[in-house]
C-alpha cells in the first residue's frame, strides 16, 4: 500500500471511529432522556396524589367540625372545599388504565370516585322519604367503615356508598333544579330537634365516616408514589417501552374511552344528568377540564401544584419532537384543539346536554382524534426507544 492509499485509509478509519463514537454517545443520550422522563412522569404522579391527600384531609376536617355544631356557614366551607378537592383529584385520572395502584386489583379507585351513583342507596329522595342506609336502621342498625366498604357497588353499579360522590351528594342532594346544583339543607343535620329529614345523627355520621374512607384509600395510593414508594420502585425499574404503553395507554383511554365517551357522550346520548358525573354539585364542565388537564400534564411534562409550585422536567412531548417532529406537531394541534372545544362546553352540564349537544359532541371528537395522535407517537417513542439500543 502506498503512503497516499495508507492516509487516505486511516482517515478512512478516523472518520469511522468517531461516526460509532459519536453513535454510541447519542444512544446513551437517549437513554438517559428516556429515564428522565420517566423520572418526571413519577414525580408529577406523587406530587398530583399528595395534594388531592392534602384538600382531602382539609375536606374532612371541615366536615368534622360541621357535624360536631351544624351551621349555613360550615356547610357551604364544606362544600367549597370539595369543590377545590376536585381539582387536583381530576387530574389524577390521567394515571389510570394500566394497572397501577388505583386501579389494580386491590386498587381503591372505586371506592375513591365511582359513578354514576343511585342516591336513594345512600339517603332519601324526593317521593322516598325513608329510602337508603341512613334511613334503614333495621338492616344496618350501626353504619361502620367496614360497612361501607362492603356495601360500595355491591346490589350494582350504581350502589355506590364511599368516595366523592357520595360526599357529594350528603352535601348538595339531588339536583333537581335547572339554574342550580341541589339544595340539601344543613338542617338534614340539626340533631336538637328541630333539624330537617329524619335521622341528622346517622346522617353526620355517615358523612365523617366517607371523609376519613376518602383520606385513608387516597393515601394508600400516594405512599405507593412516594420517592421509595414500592410501585413507583417497580414502575421505574420497567423496561422503557412498558413504561411508554403503560403512560400513552393512560393517555388514550382516557381521552377516548372515559372521557369523551363515558363522561361525556353517554349523557348527551340519554340527555340524563344521572349520567354526569358530579350531578348533585353541577361540578361535570370542572371535571372534565381537569381530567383534560391531566393529559397534557402528563405528555408535556409539567404540573401545577396547589401551592403555587411546578414540578416540571423531561417530557414525552419534548422526546416525540425529537423523534417525529410531524406527529408531535400533530398531537400539540390536536390538544390545542380539544381545549379549546372543552373550554366552549357552557355549565351546568346538565343543561347542555340539553341545549349545547353539538358544543360537546365536539369537544368529543376533539378528544377521540387526540387519542389518535397519541398512539401514534407512542409507535415513533416505541421505535426510537428500540434504536437507541436499550437492553430493557
Amino acid at each position: 500500500m502506498d503512503k497516499n492509499s495508507l492516509k487516505l485509509f486511516l482517515l478512512f478509519w478516523s472518520i469511522c471511529l468517531l461516526f460509532s463514537s459519536c453513535q454510541e454517545q447519542a444512544k446513551g443520550v437517549a437513554a438517559e432522556r428516556f429515564e428522565a422522563a420517566a423520572e418526571n412522569y413519577a414525580e408529577i404522579v406523587s406530587a398530583s396524589y399528595q395534594d388531592s391527600y392534602d384538600e382531602a384531609k382539609k375536606l374532612k376536617d371541615l366536615i368534622d367540625t360541621f357535624v360536631a355544631n351544624p351551621s349555613e356557614a360550615g356547610f357551604v366551607a364544606a362544600k367549597d372545599q370539595w369543590l377545590k378537592a376536585r381539582i387536583p383529584y381530576g387530574q389524577t385520572e390521567a394515571y389510570r388504565f394500566y394497572g397501577g395502584p388505583i386501579d389494580d386489583e386491590d386498587g381503591p379507585e372505586g371506592l375513591i370516585n365511582a359513578w354514576p351513583m343511585d342516591e336513594n342507596f345512600i339517603d332519601y329522595v324526593v317521593g322516598n322519604p325513608n329510602a337508603g342506609i341512613i334511613n334503614n336502621l333495621d338492616a344496618y342498625p350501626e353504619i361502620t367503615k367496614q360497612l361501607l366498604v362492603d356495601l360500595n357497588e355491591s346490589a350494582s353499579e350504581e350502589s355506590i356508598s364511599t368516595g366523592y360522590h357520595a360526599i357529594e351528594f350528603l352535601l348538595w342532594g339531588q339536583d333537581l333544579f335547572e339554574d342550580s346544583p341541589g339544595k340539601r339543607p344543613y338542617t338534614d343535620y340539626v340533631t336538637d330537634g328541630s333539624g330537617t329529614a329524619s335521622h341528622q345523627d346517622r346522617r353526620g355520621k355517615y358523612l365523617t365516616i366517607v371523609a376519613d374512607l376518602l383520606l385513608e384509600h387516597l393515601e394508600q395510593v400516594k405512599v405507593e408514589w412516594e420517592k421509595e414508594g414500592d410501585y413507583r420502585t417497580a414502575f421505574l425499574a420497567l423496561p422503557k417501552n412498558k413504561i411508554i404503553t403503560n403512560v400513552f395507554t393512560s393517555l388514550g383511554e382516557l381521552s377516548k374511552g372515559e372521557l369523551s365517551g363515558e363522561r361525556m357522550f353517554v349523557a348527551v346520548d340519554s340527555k340524563d344528568q344521572e349520567n354526569e358525573h358530579s350531578c348533585f354539585a353541577d361540578n361535570t364542565v370542572s371535571d372534565i377540564v381537569q381530567n383534560f388537564q391531566g393529559i397534557v400534564n402528563v405528555y408535556m411534562g409539567s404540573y401545577d401544584r396547589v401551592n403555587g409550585s411546578t414540578v416540571k422536567g423531561e417530557s414525552y412531548a419534548d422526546l416525540a419532537k425529537t423523534t417525529n417532529e410531524e406527529k408531535a406537531q400533530a398531537v400539540k394541534d390536536a390538544i390545542a384543539l380539544a381545549r379549546k372545544r372543552i373550554d366552549a362546553i357552557p355549565s351546568p352540564f346538565d343543561q347542555a346536554i340539553l341545549n349545547d349537544r353539538e358544543v360537546i359532541l365536539d369537544a368529543v371528537t376533539a378528544l377521540e382524534d387526540l387519542s389518535d395522535a397519541f398512539a401514534d407517537v407512542e409507535l415513533e417513542l416505541k421505535k426510537e426507544e428500540t434504536l437507541y439500543g436499550s437492553s430493557k
